[in-house]
């Protein structure tokens, strides 16, 4: 009877565990099946994977706070992604170039998207329980903002002397180029080596670099529990993979071909555990404890506005930056257009990854990025060779995008009925 009710408490585990990830479990096998018709070799696929994940998992990323504090899905990144753009022309006005020039830009981001994202908290709070369409006009209104400035105001009304500048003496280019900045963050030179790695060397690294971490973790914080082993075991793994597979004939395209950027890979997992650190802190709390019930935190104590202000202000701070680590990767910057598509598809990839607009994680934040873009690369050539018409695998994902945000919307406000229904029952 006993192996019985195991097995029973298996499969219900089992099937609880698999209806939870249902999105993501379904993207993956359009994926697979979507590399498999599009007939490239896995090291190319992975190629590819790679570099648009190490562009866009910040951007991503940036989406957690609100949706953890209760303002679901934030389109308004886009504020962040406008800011990211104008630190980069002003540093490309001010002709700063290479790891300075990025690093200015981000800064120069950073304060831009903290003043954007307090003026977007503070309407937000102000229209609570329809924040995310509220975002997506505040969007629509600051990108008129913002192609006033550029277009008009820039060389119009403040002289600017620069080759982004349009010819007739006002407005900036509709591409600019990236120049030194290009991948400068990416194929950073330490102690003279490259740290754009095969991606070999990069296991190994990687993983000598967060073993020390987990050693320290465990023996200074003495965290010995068993989720920390596993940890430290799964990392420690990490080094002799990447020692043997570099020394293996058969796996010599994929050392060829996928290149990891090691610098912009430490960005993504430093933001991914600054996160995680930050919802273990009195205010990461408090964000937690809005998003469940605003009324009830308020009545403990909690300054709702406030912290729901603070949530906006990491979320457009941190989109801000990753959009200056998008151009530095791509290399040319699409001055007037270039942000309008990342709200939605950075919505898009965290809802693909199993969040919802009342739950979302760094592990969702990565596995979205990486099955979203993972269809963004393999859609054209299975189109092709399906329908010889890549188009089609254009439509198809352009489909995908749209459609994954409307069922979640729409299941968002199914579920709000039923949970208002049963709650109305209870009080009966």
């Amino acid at each position: 009877m006993k192996k019985i009710i195991n097995v029973s408490s298996f499969k219900s585990r089992l099937r609880n565990m698999f209806t939870a990830n249902i999105v993501p479990i379904i993207f993956l096998a359009v994926c697979l099946i979507g590399s498999y018709y599009s007939a490239s070799s896995a090291p190319t696929i992975l190629s590819d994977l790679v570099n648009r994940f190490s562009r866009n998992a910040v951007l991503v990323m940036s989406l957690i706070m609100p949706v953890i504090t209760g303002m679901g899905l934030n389109f308004g990144i886009v504020l962040g992604a406008m800011c990211g753009q104008a630190g980069i022309i002003v540093v490309r006005i001010l002709g700063i170039g290479g790891l300075p020039g990025i690093f200015v830009a981000m800064l120069v981001a950073a304060v831009a998207s903290a003043l954007c994202g307090q003026l977007a908290g503070r309407l937000l709070n102000r229209t609570k329980g329809q924040e995310m369409i509220t975002s997506m006009i505040m969007g629509f209104f600051a990108n008129g903002v913002y192609q006033f400035i550029f277009l008009f105001v820039v060389g119009g009304i403040i002289p600017v002397t620069s080759e982004i500048i349009l010819s007739s003496g006002i407005g900036i280019n509709s591409n600019i180029e990236m120049g030194s900045m290009k991948s400068a963050l990416d194929n950073m030179t330490l102690f003279g080596f490259n740290t754009r790695v095969d991606v070999f060397t990069a296991l190994v690294v990687l993983g000598i670099l967060f073993t020390t971490l987990s050693l320290i973790s465990c023996v200074a914080l003495k965290r010995r529990e068993k989720r920390d082993m596993i940890k430290l075991l799964a990392v420690a793994c990490l080094f002799p993979i990447g020692f043997i597979g570099g020394k293996l004939p058969a796996l010599a395209q994929y050392k060829l071909l996928i290149r990891i950027p090691i610098p912009t890979f430490l960005i993504i997992f430093f933001v991914g555990w600054l996160i995680k650190s930050f919802l273990k802190t009195k205010l990461g709390h408090d964000m937690r404890a809005v998003g469940h019930d605003r009324r009830v935190a308020a009545a403990a104590g909690i300054n709702v506005n406030r912290t729901r202000i603070i949530a906006v202000m990491i979320s457009t701070v941190m989109a801000g930056i990753g959009q200056v680590i998008y151009y530095q990767n791509l290399g040319v910057m699409d001055t007037y257009y270039g942000h309008e598509r990342i709200g939605t598809y950075c919505v898009a990839a965290i809802l693909i990854g199993g969040a919802s607009v009342k739950k979302a994680n760094v592990g969702q934040a990565i596995v979205g990025t990486l099955l979203f873009h993972l269809l963004f690369n393999v859609s054209p050539m299975a189109a092709q060779n399906l329908f010889s018409n890549s188009m089609v695998g254009g439509y198809f994902r352009m489909a995908i995008c749209y459609g994954i945000i409307a069922i979640s919307l729409i299941l968002h406000a199914w579920r709000s009925r039923v949970d208002e229904k049963n709650l109305r029952a209870q009080m009966r």
